[in-house]
């Protein structure tokens, strides 16, 4: 590995603390980072880093040209925030009502800016180039196959692409890594089912959509437990439902709303085969039409198992072996980091941000999350060792 210049990291650290709390009092939703954005071009016009716009919004991509030919290696951090009310008694508390970082995108931002802090300061060295991608709206839409489409990995076309998501079950000063598949697909499902609406003192001159969908619930809880596999990992979960007008009227439409999350691609075909199968066979059974929209969203995140080698090898030299864990099992969690790597080689992996003795144990998407800012320099130390072992290999 290329020596690192530990001075230039350490000298940072509260810089950057300073950085991810400007980020976190004032967070922005997807596709909405404006300000956040506006800081990203601050901070890139100040190491004197080139960048472009990139998507339809809010992204923003810069190049570090080393001074000697080489690799390019892209590195991804999202921008955007969840719609939240954060009830953490912090002075950095978000300060737009209704809105927080509770998934610590404010701290993946400020440590690809410490990142790229770093590469420009050592660019006369630099064998190979660096790409920063600052995506938004990866909680919602899906922002990094807008940047992929508006050319984020091309000019120079980068050769592999690593990613960070931090995580308070980890400790501080730790990271985890997992080879192949890592995160769960992710699937919206939508149910509507049609009855004929009628006098509730007279349902046998009806057909109630109500009946037909606590049938259709019921059934559908038998998709995981008997059409997958006990070894395999499905989660099917019906989120909303709604339909009536009044308690004396049979209903005759109910709509429906479900995420289901995937870890196989052939169990991912099976499982949207059997909704669609169930929804229309119980729906008619009990009179009732139905209509049912599967929208794909995020792929199968799938880590290339070259890249984790590299993360791995990197992290256990500066963090210590004890301080690198291998995941066994994918998370059912999604990650739109997965477009990614359905384009480039490269992989995503956990930094841990917990730390019990200080209190900071919440869970991503909660109001009370925070993360111990040691983690800070720990993830642009990883970052930057990284980044090295790839330009190099």
């Amino acid at each position: 590995m290329e020596q690192i210049r530990f001075d230039i990291i350490n000298a940072m650290d509260e810089w950057l603390r300073a950085v991810r709390r400007d980020f976190h009092q004032h967070p922005e939703m997807g596709n909405k980072e404006f300000r956040t954005s506006a800081k990203v071009r601050e901070y890139l016009d100040e190491f004197g880093i080139e960048y472009r716009s990139c998507g339809p919004s809010t992204g923003v991509v810069g190049l570090i040209k080393g001074a000697y030919p080489g690799k390019t290696v892209a590195i991804r951090a999202d921008m955007d925030a969840l719609p939240i009310a954060e009830q953490n008694d912090v002075p950095y508390k978000s300060q737009n009502a209704g809105v927080m970082h509770a998934c610590g995108h404010d701290a993946h931002t400020t440590i690809l800016l410490g990142t790229a802090k770093y590469f420009a300061s050592v660019r006369n060295s630099l064998r190979g180039n660096i790409k920063l991608i600052f995506q938004p709206a990866e909680e919602s839409l899906g922002g990094a196959q807008h940047l992929i489409e508006d050319g984020c990995l091309q000019n120079p076309d980068a050769d592999s692409i690593i990613g960070l998501h931090v995580i308070p079950s980890l400790p501080c000063g730790m990271i985890e890594a997992k080879y192949g598949a890592m995160y769960a697909a992710r699937d919206t499902i939508n149910i509507t089912i049609n009855g004929v609406s009628t006098h509730g003192a007279h349902p046998d001159t009806g057909v109630d959509a109500i009946a037909a969908a606590a049938q259709v619930i019921t059934a559908l809880q038998t998709v995981v437990s008997r059409n997958v596999a006990p070894t395999d990992s499905v989660v099917l979960s019906i989120g909303t439902i709604s339909g009536g007008t009044a308690s004396n009227i049979i209903c005759d439409k109910v709509s429906m709303s479900a995420t289901l999350r995937t870890i196989n691609a052939d169990t991912r075909a099976l499982v949207h085969k059997r909704i669609a199968e169930i929804v229309h066979g119980v729906s008619a059974s009990m009179g009732c039409g139905a209509e049912i929209d599967i929208i794909e969203g995020y792929p199968l995140l799938i880590n290339h198992d070259e890249t984790v080698d590299v993360i791995i090898a990197a992290a256990s030299e500066l963090l210590g072996k004890d301080n690198v864990r291998l995941m066994e099992r994918a998370t059912l969690g999604a990650e739109d980091f997965s477009f990614y790597l359905k384009s480039c080689k490269g992989a995503f992996y956990h930094l841990g941000c917990g730390n019990k003795e200080k209190g900071i144990t919440a869970p991503i998407h909660n109001n009370r999350f925070d993360i111990d800012e040691d983690c800070l320099k720990t993830g642009v130390l990883t970052q930057v060792g990284i980044a090295y072992k790839l330009l190099e290999n």
